[in-house]
């Protein structure tokens, strides 16, 4: 069965960096495209990130375009969300998702991560 298990969140000061991973496994990573999600208290799922089944193409919602950065590991059958320069609007739970080619979307447990001075 599809897993996907996120690490990598904590607390961080303004301007600070973190790295997220999300480590795949029951389906065939190299073939599907990754995204990141996040949730803010008290507000819907965001999309934060894009990458393709590759590597090559990547997207960011126009707030974290510049800051973070994703990239994957098909060898490794994980993706990573490299944060810098964090906000305090960055405070949420990451999510790592899968969607299969029927459009079923898979979820992890999330991550917390917190911007605070």
């Amino acid at each position: 069965q599809v897993q996907l298990v996120e690490s990598g969140g904590g607390l961080v000061q303004p301007g600070g960096s973190l790295r997220l991973s999300c480590a795949a496994s029951g389906f065939p990573f190299r073939l599907y495209a990754m995204r990141w999600f996040r949730q803010a208290p008290g507000k819907g799922r965001e999309l934060v990130a894009f990458i393709s089944s590759d590597g090559a193409t990547t997207d960011y919602t126009d707030s974290v375009q510049g800051r973070f950065t994703i990239s994957r590991d098909n060898a490794k059958n994980t993706v990573y969300l490299q944060m810098n320069k964090m906000k305090p609007e960055d405070t949420a739970v990451y999510y790592c998702n899968h969607r299969n080619g029927d459009n079923v979307n898979y979820w992890g447990q999330g991550t917390q991560v917190t911007v605070v001075s």
